[in-house]
């Protein structure tokens, strides 16, 4: 791997970390597409998307590490949840991590676009008053959390994503979770999402490492930085922020399926 192509990796990392951080997602939103298409713009070799998905996968383990530590101390990470949603996905992304072998690089861009298509609808609903609850009244349906927890991470974990981008409007629009809180708490449910699909890739010898240790170290770096942005950023821009991501990353993979 030449020195040239690790600088854009790292660039690649870093970017999608640091809106990782800010936003409260693991980052592949951002990362599987920048990393499908990018590097052949540049004229790179292409990576094949079970070789993004892997990376993503691996990735988003240290970035969401990374970012929970920025988080520690807030008040914004809601334990309660943080056990019954991370649990539920844990056993649902080591699922789809192993089972994404079985798929096409077709069928697994078809899920990823499906799942990003149904994040956008979901955060373009309005969320009156939800930043109003305080964090010492905040209650959820807990068999509702798991179940679409589960099921997410069934999903998430074929394509490596870790599933944050769908669970963050779950959290927002189904479980009328607060949106500092969401975003926190989410960064900790993708890491322990991230453990099953990670796990997934590695048994099914889908990572490149090289790529992978670049997009790491860029994660650590930028995480936390992006993590400190988003405590300090209003709301509402943060929820545009990741609908915009998520509306223009879905948008590119259905052109290109399509």
């Amino acid at each position: 791997m030449s020195i040239d192509f690790m600088i854009v990796i790292f660039l690649i990392g870093f970017v999608g970390s640091f809106i990782s951080g800010m936003v409260g997602i693991g980052g592949s939103i951002i990362k599987y597409p920048m990393l499908l298409y990018i590097p052949v713009m540049l004229g790179y070799t292409a990576f094949s998307a079970h070789e993004v998905s892997g990376i993503s996968a691996i990735q988003v383990f240290f970035a969401t590490i990374a970012g929970v530590w920025a988080y520690r101390g807030s008040g914004y990470l809601n334990k309660s949840l943080i056990a019954y949603m991370g649990g539920a996905i844990l056993v649902g992304s080591f699922i789809g991590g192993y089972g994404s072998t079985l798929l096409s690089e077709s069928a697994i861009n078809i899920v990823y676009a499906i799942l990003a298509t149904i994040a956008v609808v979901m955060m373009f609903i309005p969320k009156k008053g939800l930043d109003d609850i305080p964090a010492d009244q905040v209650t959820f349906n807990k068999w509702i959390a798991a179940s679409l927890a589960f099921i997410v991470g069934i999903a998430a974990g074929i394509v490596g994503a870790a599933g944050a981008f769908i669970l963050v409007p779950i959290m927002l629009v189904v479980l009328r979770i607060p949106t500092r809180m969401t975003i926190a708490t989410s960064l900790a449910i993708t890491f322990i999402s991230s453990i099953g699909s990670t796990v997934g890739k590695i048994v099914t010898d889908q990572i490149l490492y090289g790529p992978a240790a670049v997009m790491i170290v860029a994660s650590i770096i930028a995480a936390p930085i992006g993590a400190k942005v988003g405590q300090k950023a209003n709301t509402k821009v943060l929820q545009w922020i990741l609908s915009l991501l998520i509306l223009g990353t879905a948008i590119k993979i259905w052109l290109d399926i399509l």
